[in-house]
């Protein structure tokens, strides 16, 4: 990256050349190098000078860097007590703007409204790696318990601020394999957040292989930080299991001979970049060059965790006097807590009975309070305008997946021509786009409740999940 490289020599440069100017000599300058963090914060809000200003930025950051826990919680104080809006400027632009709705009115109105603490910040960002540092310190903010109105206020400026700096205008997609250079795939290691990488062997079998990809979404002012990624499966099917796609033994195909992109895990890197949606943008983008690398690919789908399913299902469990289980799924439901039962065959099928039909209630029914689904990957594919293809019972069995899902995982379809219409379903009415297959399970929790025949509506469900997917094939 020589631009960057370049980019943070001079800005180095210009740093060193403006501290010089602020912390040697003179009587101004020594009053400088004793001022606290608030005083230097004011010093930088009100300096017109680009080296001076780099320079106080860098200075900040690094005594901020320099604090324990209470000292940036102090620090965050501070920022939201001293640094807020101008209040007598905004009561007098608020009193202009009741008598004058002029475009120059509004204006003023939202400058003056806007906090000091965003020009803060903005000048902040000038400082050599600043914009990394800003990230790790919303991240600092984010760990903090204080879920005071000063910290949703503060939290509010990074996040409007992290918006416009992190626009899907300034990133760069780049694919990850296994011969990009090993201070990047270690990063891809250590941030795997769905299904965990044990070392170098097992990323290798993820990036090495002609039928895997894998992408990265890069900004340059964190050249070297993923910000998110994607793993991606090329496969003659629709996988039911992670195994299906992790397992080391599994069949290796060419890529052209792929009819299937399989999104198998989306993990964000920045945790100071929670809430700034990367994701949506990185599945269209993959889907397109993808397409233009390998015209032979039909279907794009993912094969997703259910991370709030058993936490849900606990609730559903303890309502008392909740009619929507009857007293043999409640009885079956005890079986989970035995951790053995996966290995019982006929406990199994007691359990996959119950839980399928619940599974298509907690997608296709239960909502948020601000009525979206409750389950935060299904917010994010269907919101991105997937359709809910397949519930797929024990598809995964590793101790996460059991613990948040009883094993459960689940096949979004991101079918090209529908992405719009089935995006507008669920933000205009609420409605989840489901295949009949998924549908059908939703059909049985209802006989279930009106103590219907389970095993009928069991074969029911395998007859016309086989007619609807092939028998698994695509």
């Amino acid at each position: 990256m020589p631009e960057a490289s370049f980019f943070t020599d001079m800005l180095q440069s210009i740093t060193d050349h403006g501290r010089q100017l602020l912390f040697s000599g003179s009587r101004n300058t020594q009053a400088a190098a004793k001022a606290d963090l608030r005083t230097l914060c004011e010093m930088l809000l009100s300096s017109r000078g680009e080296a001076s200003g780099i320079a106080l930025a860098a200075e900040i950051l690094d005594r901020w860097g320099a604090l324990d826990g209470e000292g940036a919680q102090n620090f965050f104080h501070v920022l939201h007590e001293n640094f807020g809006p101008d209040t007598a400027r905004l009561d007098r632009a608020m009193e202009n703007y009741r008598t004058d709705k002029s475009a120059v009115a509004v204006i003023a109105l939202h400058q003056a409204a806007e906090p000091r603490r965003q020009e803060l910040l903005r000048r902040l960002n000038h400082a050599p790696n600043g914009t990394a540092r800003l990230v790790r310190m919303r991240q600092q903010l984010l760990a903090s318990k204080d879920q005071s109105e000063a910290y949703q206020a503060l939290d509010a400026d990074f996040t409007h601020l992290f918006g416009s700096w992190f626009n899907r205008g300034f990133l760069t997609l780049r694919p990850i394999d296994w011969s990009t250079p090993a201070y990047i795939l270690e990063k891809i290691i250590k941030y795997e957040a769905v299904h965990e990488i044990a070392g170098w062997e097992e990323l290798r079998r993820r990036l090495a292989p002609a039928d895997r990809r894998c992408f990265a979404f890069f900004h340059p002012r964190l050249a070297d930080e993923p910000l998110v990624f994607v793993e991606v499966a090329l496969t003659r099917s629709l996988p039911k299991a992670i195994a299906d796609v992790l397992d080391e033994g599994r069949e290796q195909i060419n890529a052209d001979e792929a009819t299937t992109a399989v999104f198998y895990s989306i993990s964000n890197c920045q945790d100071g970049l929670r809430g700034i949606s990367f994701g949506n943008f990185l599945i269209k983008q993959v889907v397109e060059d993808l397409r233009k690398d390998l015209p032979g690919l039909k279907n794009f789908v993912t094969l997703s965790p259910v991370p709030g399913f058993a936490r849900w299902l606990a609730k559903v469990r303890a309502a008392t006097g909740d009619a929507s289980l009857s007293e043999a799924a409640l009885k079956t439901l005890t079986l989970l807590d035995d951790p053995d039962w996966p290995d019982n065959e006929s406990s199994a099928a007691d359990v996959e009975r119950v839980l399928l039909p619940l599974a298509a209630r907690y997608f296709l029914t239960e909502r948020t309070p601000e009525g979206r689904p409750v389950d935060p990957v299904a917010r994010f594919h269907l919101g991105n305008g997937a359709r809910l293809e397949r519930v797929n019972f024990l598809g995964d069995r590793s101790p996460k997946a059991m613990q948040q899902a009883h094993g459960l995982m689940v096949n979004y379809l991101y079918k090209l021509d529908d992405i719009v219409a089935n995006h507008e379903a669920l933000a205009q009415r609420g409605e989840v786009i489901a295949s009949p297959a998924v549908k059908t399970l939703l059909n049985q929790n209802d006989e279930g409740r009106r103590g219907g025949n389970g095993q009928q509506g069991s074969r029911a469900f395998a007859q016309l999940m086989n007619s609807t997917l092939g028998g698994g094939r695509k």
